[in-house]
């Protein structure tokens, strides 16, 4: 089919699929029975490790490396070469044609995706100016710093205006305002109505940006859903709690494992089934609470849990 005739559904509805995808490399399986099915219009975390099969899934997307068994639909069309140009991918390996300027090199990858010359020329711009970059337009890609090139070819991932962003380890290497920045641009490109599948091992930034999450390990697929229900499918497992003065809470409160200290406050963190609320009673005879609140855990915290319980032969 021709990329053009691709109909793209309503926002939220099934945009890319993954049914039972599988590739294996000699004796490693790297990718097992991976189905996913990606809404479009979200930011879509693949999480996971180094080696947990996140590459291979990507490549399989990107029709760089054909799985073993399995399918891969885009808009209910079967992912294929001819759909590319509506894919923007950012791979974690960065590659720009070292020796172009800034502006030329925007345009010339937007030009191999179909925008023609003079409308590519005026999408670099805008992009140059959104990254800070606009007094380096005649600048080449080699004069410019690590962080810099990073945000040449992030531009490039979306100067075509792709249906599909895929985001492979975007942020590293990056400082925390570029890192700011970024997720500006992708939060902006989602109100857009781009579908973007964000892959990091930066479990704490992906808490940040995305609206459904899906960690990986050994390829398997070990939990999917919006981070709001995977959050809710944890228990609870530590409280904040502060007071008026300098009190801290006592070393040995009972259904406490760890206490620590941040930013004004202290975490405490729960034995396994303690309810927060046993805890209210030994903490205020410490002194007036200003706080007390259950915290879920953080993402970080949840992909731990759900590999132990994998591990373990349990169902995250």
């Amino acid at each position: 089919m021709n990329a053009t005739d691709l109909h793209l559904p309503h926002l939220g509805q099934p945009f890319l699929t993954l049914k039972s995808v599988t590739k294996s490399y000699g004796q490693k399986i790297a990718a097992n029975q991976v189905s996913l099915t990606i809404p479009r219009g979200t930011i879509y975390g693949f999480l996971g490790p180094n080696g947990s099969g996140k590459t291979t899934t990507i490549r399989s997307i990107m029709n760089i490396i054909l799985p073993d068994s399995g399918k891969i639909e885009l808009a209910g069309h079967p992912m294929d070469g001819s759909l590319r140009d509506r894919i923007g991918y950012l791979p974690e390996e960065r590659g720009l044609y070292r020796k172009m300027k800034c502006r030329d090199q925007l345009a010339y990858l937007a030009e191999l995706k179909g925008v023609p010359r003079k409308e590519a020329l005026a999408r670099a711009d805008v992009w140059l100016q959104r990254m800070g970059l606009s007094d380096y337009r005649n600048e080449k890609i080699d004069t410019l710093s690590k962080g810099m090139q990073q945000k040449i070819q992030f531009a490039a991932t979306f100067i075509s205006e792709p249906d599909l962003v895929i985001l492979d380890e975007v942020f590293t290497g990056l400082d925390p305002i570029n890192i700011e920045l970024l997720r500006e641009m992708i939060l902006e490109e989602k109100e857009k109505g781009t579908t973007i599948l964000f892959s990091t091992h930066m479990l704490a930034e992906a808490e940040k940006i995305c609206d459904h999450i899906c960690l990986i390990s050994n390829g398997k697929i070990i939990i999917d859903g919006t981070l709001t229900a995977v959050r809710e499918d944890f228990p609870l497992k530590s409280v904040r709690v502060a007071w008026s003065d300098d009190t801290e809470p006592e070393e040995n409160i009972k259904g406490v494992l760890q206490r620590e200290y941040h930013e004004g406050s202290w975490r405490l963190t729960l034995d396994e089934g303690v309810d927060p609320k046993s805890l209210l009673p030994a903490l205020s005879q410490a002194g007036p609470l200003t706080l007390f609140s259950a915290n879920r855990p953080s993402l970080g915290e949840i992909f731990l849990e759900a590999v132990d319980r994998h591990q373990k032969g349990g169902q995250a």
